[in-house]
């Protein structure tokens, strides 16, 4: 019997039935798992070593975390893993892509929801349901384009003049203050602990569409986002910690984008060390140059990582980041930790 057989549906209520849940890494203690793969080989010892230095991290009370993220990992059931690095002080800025931030998080603020689905359906099929597909997850587009036009909605209301995407998300927070359907999204977390997230490329994403629609409609009274200046806010955040790590979800622009602080920072005159730590978790392989966006040891002949404590784990996010983030949960170093609260530097 073929797929389309198997899973053949009539309407997008037959496909949108199972919503993903997001894994709480509160409600297991994966210590001892960690611990045994401590003594094991493979991705499972790049695990183990990965806690290990994020445990490193937290323990440091000179060092600045920077969590970056790419991909479709939030979607996937990994968003109140992310939220929660932020509640129990595990994070003091996130450089994320605008899809992780407004398409996932921002979308289930909104009261909408991710499902469950295979990567084996018909995308005809889906196509004619008006539902998009991440792999075996599907979303709702009606909904997507209703996360689009509140984007324009929060714009519309802004004063218009430049934004960083800093700030516009700061903006985002304090709409989701009052208008939230799902309370505890990262973004309004985020506001709630003065943690700031900057999108450099936050125009691909569903508040790119919003933004387009927003100056559409208000051609000479309108509001852009200014990249340029946030690269400077980032780098403000690098300047004024004396030491920094980096726990990595994938790569690409986030990546990229924090690992420069270094350079532009040295670019402005200012001396800073590089980043003392780093996880990367990856499934891009390195031959061909990229490994989104390269190892971490590459990085440290451009001056951006240190090699002391660095560690790539090649697994697909979801299946180890629930083990790492339980172990740091449950050592509870995060209860000896200062907050930043790097969004009050801004003003």
């Amino acid at each position: 019997m073929s797929n389309k057989k198997i899973l053949g549906h009539n309407s997008k209520k037959d496909f949108l039935n199972s919503p993903v849940e997001h894994i709480d890494i509160t409600s297991f203690d994966s210590r001892k798992i960690i611990q045994s793969m401590k003594k094991m080989s493979f991705v499972s010892r790049e695990t183990a070593n990965a806690a290990s230095i994020f445990n490193d991290m937290i323990k440091d009370k000179e060092c600045t975390i920077f969590l970056t993220l790419a991909g479709s990992t939030s979607a996937a059931g990994c968003m109140n893993i992310y939220r929660d690095m932020i509640k129990y002080n595990m994070v003091d800025a996130i450089v994320a892509t605008g899809a992780s931030i407004i398409d996932m998080d921002f979308f289930e603020a909104l009261g909408f929801k991710h499902y469950q689905g295979s990567q084996f359906q018909d995308d005809g099929e889906l196509r004619k349901n008006y539902i998009d597909r991440i792999y075996d997850t599907y979303i709702d587009e009606d909904e997507l384009q209703m996360c689009d036009k509140t984007i324009c909605d929060i714009a519309d209301k802004l004063e218009p003049r430049s934004y960083t995407s800093r700030e516009f998300i700061f903006e985002i927070g304090k709409y989701l203050k009052d208008n939230a359907k799902k309370k505890g999204s990262l973004i309004e977390t985020a506001y709630d602990n003065n943690v700031p997230i900057f999108c450099p490329a936050f125009t691909d994403s569903s508040a790119g569409f919003g933004l387009v629609m927003h100056q559409e409609k208000n051609p000479k009274k309108c509001i852009t986002i200014d990249s340029i200046r946030e690269f400077r806010e980032l780098t403000e955040i690098k300047i004024q910690s004396k030491g920094s790590g980096l726990f990595m979800i994938g790569g690409g622009v986030p990546k990229n984008f924090i690992q420069d602080t270094v350079i532009c920072a040295e670019l402005l005159g200012k001396e800073v060390d590089m980043h003392k730590y780093a996880v990367q978790i990856t499934v891009a392989d390195s031959r061909d140059g990229a490994c989104s966006s390269s190892t971490l040891k590459e990085a440290s002949s451009w001056g951006k990582v240190d090699v002391t404590k660095e560690q790539m784990v090649f697994a697909e996010a979801t299946s180890v980041l629930p083990l790492i983030a339980s172990d740091v949960y449950h050592n509870g170093e995060w209860k000896n930790r200062t907050r930043k609260n790097f969004s009050k530097i801004f003003g």
